[in-house]
């Protein structure tokens, strides 16, 4: 079956306005049937309105090393699709290829093998549907934070007005407003993170890859930034991306979990999470059943036997 192009949904409306309510799935390339879109039940137009936003096509990645040891394979025929307004948390051991799929759905690298597609089309380069928030926050020390703020708009030659009004209503959205006129080096570690996501929110991307974005802050920091980052992705219906290595971030971030076996990495599970409240992951925090999430994580990536492994090795 063709998915549809997100141009063409418009078109086809009038047509899909008759269809009578099924439940319907779009498939991808590679992969299984999976639902994309809303867990409520829905119309059948409003599933096919589902966009896909960004789709990763049998995807594999080789390195070359040094002498003659070959290609190192990071990833291997990796299919997966994430719709328009989802969140979608990615994990895995270290070294399995998470932060090489950021980099290939950015544009950044290109797959030995397969297709990234953003909006439906393949991805050839920079995008400027995708915004790329990586664990610093690489804020320009000699700009203000409403000019690293206005970076990115600057670069797409935004009107200056536009620009200014962008950065306004983002960092009074984070509660940054009166600190506009400041330096970075002026600012907290969370606040500087905060300075980063509205960064990468002024340039109104479809897309967020986002590479454990908060893994430099404390943990209390870390829950207020997780909400804020929550209720913007909400809000404003944007798609996401995570990388992650903390387990109960990608419970309480996601609409999914999709798990990445060790290097040459591929999806090995996928775990819808059944909970209310994606915007506020600290109401999700107290609901009982985000144990049992975590601990289902835990057993797929086999963390148990991995610990007593590293506990040998050190002994």
């Amino acid at each position: 079956m063709r998915r549809m192009a997100p141009r063409e949904f418009a078109a086809a409306l009038p047509a899909l306005s008759a269809i009578p309510v099924l439940p319907l799935y779009l498939s991808y390339l590679g992969g299984d049937m999976r639902a994309i879109g809303p867990k409520k039940p829905a119309s059948a137009v409003e599933l096919l309105m589902s966009v896909v936003r960004l789709e990763y096509r049998n995807v594999t990645m080789r390195f070359a090393q040094k002498g003659d040891r070959g290609a190192l394979t990071a990833l291997r025929g990796v299919s997966f699709a994430v719709g328009d307004g989802e969140v979608v948390a990615l994990i895995g051991p270290s070294g399995c290829g998470k932060s090489t799929l950021l980099n290939i759905g950015s544009g950044l690298s290109a797959p030995s093998e397969g297709t990234a597609l953003v909006d439906g089309e393949r991805v050839a380069g920079a995008n400027a549907q995708v915004a790329f928030m990586l664990q610093k926050d690489l804020l320009l020390p000699w700009r203000t934070v409403a000019e690293n703020v206005m970076l990115g708009v600057e670069i797409q030659s935004l009107p200056a007005p536009e620009r200014r009004q962008r950065a306004q209503k983002l960092l009074a959205n984070f509660s940054l407003g009166e600190f506009a006129g400041h330096y970075p080096h002026q600012l907290s570690g969370g606040m500087r993170q905060r300075v980063a996501l509205a960064r990468t929110l002024a340039v109104d991307p479809h897309v967020l890859l986002l590479d454990e974005p908060f893994s430099a802050v404390d943990a209390q920091t870390r829950m207020v930034l997780q909400r804020d980052l929550a209720q913007t992705l909400s809000k404003a219906r944007k798609t996401a991306l995570l990388i992650t290595h903390d387990l109960l971030e990608a419970v309480t971030m996601s609409d999914r979990v999709l798990v990445m076996s060790g290097r040459p990495g591929t999806i090995i599970d996928e775990i819808a999470i059944e909970l209310p409240a994606r915007d506020d992951p600290i109401a999700r925090r107290r609901d009982p059943k985000v144990n049992d999430y975590v601990a289902r994580l835990m057993d797929r990536l086999d963390i148990g036997r991995v610990a007593l492994d590293i506990q040998a090795a050190s002994a």
